[in-house]
C-alpha cells in the first residue's frame, strides 16, 4: 500500500497552494473596488466640500442642481466617506467600506432586494471580511470586532432606517419640476417710429391727439381727401362763383313763387290765432 509523499495533500496539492487558492476566493469578496486607491488618497486631502465635489466628479454626477436623485445618492457616498474618515480607516477599509456602501445599493435598485434580504446579505459579507475564531483567516480579517459593530450601527442610521425612502427615490416616478421658462420679449421700437407706448407710459386719447399728436401736413391732407374721394368726384369742377342764381327764370315765376311762399306763411299764421283764441274763450 502506497503512501502520501510527506507536505502534499490526497488530492495531489500543498498546503500553500491550498491556501493561495483561499486567499484568491477571499479577495473576490467586495470587489472590483468602488473607488481606486488614487482616488481615496486625494478624498483624504479634502475638506468636506471638497470630498462631495471630487466625488461628484468621480461618480460622474452632472446635474445635481436640477436631479433629486443625484443629489441624494452623492449625499449618501459623501457621508459615508466622511463617517469613515472619523473612524480612522486604513486604505483597504476605506476601500471596502465604500465597495460595501455601494453593493447594498445596488441590491435594493438592480436587484429589488427587501430591507430583511439586504440586512441577511450584510451579515454574510461581515462574517468574511469581519473578525472570526478561525485562527487561519485572522490575518485575512478587514475589520476588527469594534469596528464591525461600527460600521453595523452606522448602516442602521443611514441606509436601513430610511429604506422606504431609497426604495421610493428608485421605483417611483415623479413629475418633473420646471424650474425654468422662455419668455419672448419685444423691444420698444425709436420714438420716430410709429409704435404704440409701453402700458406703464400710457395716457388718455383725449391728452395725446390735444398735446402730442402731431398735426397732419397739407401734403398728408390733400392725400387723404384724394383717396376718399372717387375718380368721379376728382373730375375738374366748372367755375360757377360768377353765374346769377335765378337765371332762366322770368318775373312771373318769381312772382308766383313769392305768392305761394307768402300764402303760406299766412295760413300757418292765422291757424296759430285761432288756436289762442279758441284756448282763451273757453
Amino acid at each position: 500500500m502506497g503512501t502520501t509523499p510527506g507536505g502534499t495533500s490526497p488530492a495531489g496539492t500543498t498546503p500553500e497552494v491550498e491556501r493561495d487558492a483561499e486567499f484568491q476566493e477571499h479577495e473576490k469578496i467586495l470587489s472590483p473596488d468602488f473607488l481606486s486607491v488614487a482616488q481615496i488618497t486625494d478624498l483624504q486631502a479634502e475638506d468636506a466640500g471638497g470630498v462631495q465635489e471630487k466625488l461628484g466628479t468621480f461618480l460622474n454626477f452632472k446635474n445635481l442642481q436640477t436631479c433629486l436623485k443625484d443629489a441624494i445618492l452623492l449625499d449618501y457616498y459623501a457621508s459615508g466617506f466622511l463617517w469613515a474618515r472619523g473612524m480612522d480607516f486604513s486604505i483597504i477599509q476605506y476601500s471596502k467600506f465604500m465597495t460595501l456602501l455601494d453593493m447594498l445599493l445596488h441590491n435594493l435598485r438592480t436587484l429589488h432586494m427587501s430591507l430583511e434580504g439586504n440586512i441577511k446579505w450584510l451579515g454574510e459579507v461581515m462574517a468574511e471580511i469581519g473578525p472570526t475564531h478561525s485562527q487561519k483567516s485572522e490575518e485575512w480579517n478587514i475589520f476588527d470586532v469594534k469596528q464591525a459593530n461600527a460600521i453595523i450601527d452606522y448602516l442602521k442610521i443611514s441606509l436601513f432606517q430610511h429604506y422606504k425612502l431609497y426604495e421610493f427615490l428608485f421605483y417611483s416616478t415623479r413629475e418633473e419640476i420646471v424650474i425654468g421658462t422662455e419668455q419672448v420679449i419685444e423691444v420698444v421700437k425709436p420714438a420716430g417710429h410709429s409704435f404704440p407706448d409701453p402700458l406703464e407710459e400710457g395716457m388718455s386719447f383725449d391728452i395725446y391727439t390735444t398735446f402730442i399728436e402731431r398735426p397732419p401736413t397739407l401734403d398728408t391732407e390733400t392725400k387723404g381727401l384724394d383717396q376718399e374721394q372717387g375718380p368721379e368726384e376728382s373730375q375738374p369742377e366748372t367755375d360757377t362763383s360768377d353765374m346769377d342764381p335765378l337765371v332762366g327764370f322770368t318775373i312771373e315765376d318769381v312772382k308766383s313763387l313769392l305768392g305761394q311762399v307768402t300764402n303760406d306763411i299766412l295760413i300757418g299764421i292765422q291757424d296759430m290765432a285761432g288756436f289762442h283764441l279758441q284756448i282763451l274763450l273757453q
